[in-house]
C-alpha cells in the first residue's frame, strides 16, 4: 500500500473517531503538536523509527511523551497504534490528511493568499466573502506577502490558483506583444 493511501486511511480513522467523541479539533491540535515535536527532535524520531529498538521500548517512550504533553487518551491510543504497526514515520502526512478531512467534515476550506503588500481587514473580508460565495463553504485565509508580485493578489484554494497579480498580467502582455 502506498504511503499516501496509508496516511489517508489512518487520518480518516482518527477523524471519524474524533467526530464520534466530539474531539475533532482537539485531536487535530494534539496531532499537530506531536508531529512538530517529532519533526524538530530528530534524534527522538530516529529512535522511535529504528527497527532495532524493541516495540515495547518505543511504546514506553511514546507513553512518556504523551504524558509530558498531556495528550488525550484517544490520541495516546492512536500513537500507540502507530508505534505497534511501525507507522510513526507517516505522522507528518497523517497530520496533513487529518486537517483536510477535518476541514471537509466541518465545511471549511483553506485559502492561501499571496499579496504584494499588507491587506486591510476590509480587503481580507472582501476576499473571504468572494471565496465563500464561490465555494459555498466557510473560508479560512492564510495571508503571505511577496513584494515581487508588484501589485494584486494570488489565491490558492482547493488546488486551484487564481492569479490576479500585476507581475503575471505584465508577463501576459509581454507574451502577447512578442507574438505580434
Amino acid at each position: 500500500m502506498s504511503t499516501s493511501a496509508l496516511s489517508r486511511r489512518y487520518a480518516r480513522a482518527l477523524v471519524e473517531l474524533g467526530a464520534g467523541q466530539k474531539m475533532v479539533e482537539q485531536y487535530g491540535s494534539e496531532l499537530a503538536r506531536i508531529s512538530s515535536v517529532l519533526t524538530t527532535e530528530k534524534l527522538l524520531r530516529l529512535m522511535l523509527e529504528s527497527p532495532t529498538l524493541p516495540v515495547e521500548k518505543k511504546a514506553a517512550i511514546m507513553t512518556d511523551i504523551a504524558a509530558a504533553m498531556k495528550l488525550s487518551p484517544g490520541m495516546k491510543n492512536f500513537l500507540d497504534l502507530l508505534v505497534v504497526k511501525d507507522r510513526l514515520r507517516y505522522l507528518p502526512q497523517i497530520e496533513i490528511n487529518y486537517r483536510h478531512f477535518a476541514d471537509e467534515l466541518s465545511g471549511i476550506v483553506r485559502a492561501r493568499i499571496v499579496s504584494a503588500r499588507e491587506l486591510s481587514s476590509g480587503q481580507q473580508q472582501a476576499i473571504r466573502g468572494g471565496l465563500e460565495k464561490k465555494t459555498g463553504k466557510k473560508v479560512e485565509l492564510k495571508i503571505e506577502l511577496d513584494p515581487a508580485l508588484l501589485g494584486g493578489i494570488k489565491a490558492e484554494i482547493g488546488g486551484k490558483v487564481f492569479d490576479g497579480s500585476v507581475r503575471t498580467q505584465l508577463k501576459r502582455i509581454e507574451e502577447t506583444l512578442k507574438k505580434g
